[in-house]
């Protein structure tokens, strides 16, 4: 089971789709290749890439796995995902270290019963915004708050759709794994000037029209104020 986004980003994973931990999970088409916005906990990586396939998308064909923060239910999958697909891990130099050493108070993995394996990232990502080596045109943007590393990946679709994919503005925010709720406001506010067409959460759904995707960053910018 997969949804369609738009006419090239679909959903393979979430808590309903694939594993009850999983955050929601983005297959971004991008001409013969295509990247993995996050990769799930790594409980169900089988049925994950049987929606790959089922979306168009040989598996074989994720050139990236695109990890947006540190937590074990977006980065779990990562090293099954790499080792199948040849895939590339990209994920922001201020998260790295948690990842490739699989710290657990940064991971959270006993939030969901899980002992996590150490992930190898093959590009560390720094600064504040880029773009992607392997597609031109897909880019990130440093949303540090909910973890000190988090990133946002701006997608502008063939059809003129912007696409943000800002997995867990809704936080939560914890001591232990360096959560800022000031970086937090400051990234929101980026996130509303790019007034994106489409917001894919992490784990409360797709937001669409622009207006539904700006009250729900909105919404939570007034909860923490």
């Amino acid at each position: 089971m997969t949804r369609e986004i738009c006419g090239d980003v679909f959903l393979v994973g979430s808590s309903e789709l694939t594993d009850s931990g999983d955050c929601m999970v983005y297959l971004v088409k991008l001409g013969e290749q295509a990247v993995l916005i996050d990769a799930g906990t790594g409980r169900a990586t089988d049925p994950l890439l049987a929606n790959v396939k089922r979306s168009g998308v040989e598996p074989q064909a994720i050139s990236a796995i695109v990890l947006t923060h540190c937590h074990v239910d977006h980065i779990g999958g990562a090293n099954e995902i790499r080792k199948r697909t040849g895939a590339r891990v990209y994920a922001h130099e201020k998260d790295a270290r948690a990842i490739e050493e699989a710290l657990p108070d940064y991971t959270v993995e006993r939030y969901y019963g899980m002992k996590l394996d150490p992930i190898p990232v093959d590009v560390q990502l720094a600064g504040e915004q880029g773009e992607f080596d392997f597609a031109p045109g897909l880019r990130w943007i440093h949303t540090p708050g909910h973890t000190p590393g988090s990133i946002a990946v701006v997608y502008k679709s063939p059809g003129g759709e912007t696409v943000l994919f800002g997995q867990d503005i809704h936080g939560p925010f914890e001591p232990e794994f360096e959560s800022n709720i000031d970086d937090w406001r400051i990234s929101m506010k980026k996130l509303l000037a790019i007034e994106p067409d489409i917001l894919c959460e992490g784990h409360f759904g797709i937001f669409k029209p622009a207006a539904a995707a700006r009250r729900f960053i909105e919404q939570y910018l007034e909860h923490y104020a």
